[in-house]
């Protein structure tokens, strides 16, 4: 509950901000459950140091508050590349590809040893892997379960062609709301200068030419980062 007393900074934002902006992300919410998109229990962890030393791990806490500021930036991230679709500007989508039939086919198999099944011969849809989550849900193996599916998932990647993002269900996607610290975001605002006219110091005639070689660049830096950071996780 909110403390509304005069001396409360939060009082005067519960009416004129904070109850629209959660009315706001019901709305949002309640598309995102029609959408059905893949619902993966992967925790983060979270390593506590001490005097320079590991003196801990814990599972990082997630709030109603951490899902609402996603599903904007979600949002967010999709009306940029519809906005610089409906403008026909190139640029630089995070693409999200089915799993192959090969990998299915192998999920399904350990699957198998679970006395658990896996509908074949079909296409495959976020919403059937989650009707196989919420089967294990609270099972001894529900964690391993959870990361046999995420294995599964083709790895995500950066593009100048669109092929959509199968784990969000969304038809076009790109990334717009970390220009700070993603080079993806940095083209995307460039892109969006030039579209919308916003100055001079949009993508260039050299940026647009060398996308498709600046997207395998950036997509394998990605890689190397979190393998380095798994890597790092691994030894604390």
């Amino acid at each position: 509950a909110i403390d509304s007393k005069p001396d409360d900074k939060t009082g005067p934002l519960l009416e004129p901000v904070l109850k629209p902006l959660w009315a706001a992300y019901a709305c949002v919410w309640a598309g995102r459950e029609k959408r059905q998109p893949l619902e993966i229990d992967a925790p983060e962890h979270k390593i506590i140091f001490k005097d320079g030393k590991v003196a801990g791990v814990k599972r990082r806490e997630r709030f109603d508050a951490h899902k609402l500021i996603e599903e904007f930036m979600i949002q967010a991230n999709a009306s940029a590349a519809e906005e610089l679709e409906a403008k026909k500007t190139p640029q630089l989508y995070r693409v999200h590809e089915p799993p192959s039939e090969e990998k299915v086919r192998a999920l399904s198999m350990f699957l198998k040893t679970l006395d658990l099944s896996l509908p074949l011969g079909q296409v495959m849809k976020p919403k059937h892997f989650n009707q196989l989550l919420e089967e294990v849900k609270g099972k001894d193996y529900q964690n391993l379960v959870n990361d046999v599916v995420l294995r599964t998932q083709a790895q995500a990647a950066y593009a100048p062609i669109n092929k959509g993002h199968f784990g969000l269900t969304l038809r076009r996607y790109s990334h717009f709301t970390s220009p700070i610290r993603r080079y993806a975001d940095l083209i995307v605002h460039r892109a969006l200068i030039s579209a919308l006219g916003f100055g001079d110091d949009g993508l260039s005639a050299d940026d647009i030419s060398r996308l498709t070689e600046t997207a395998e660049m950036i997509s394998d830096a990605e890689r190397r980062a979190m393998a380095a950071e798994r890597e790092t996780t691994d030894r604390l």
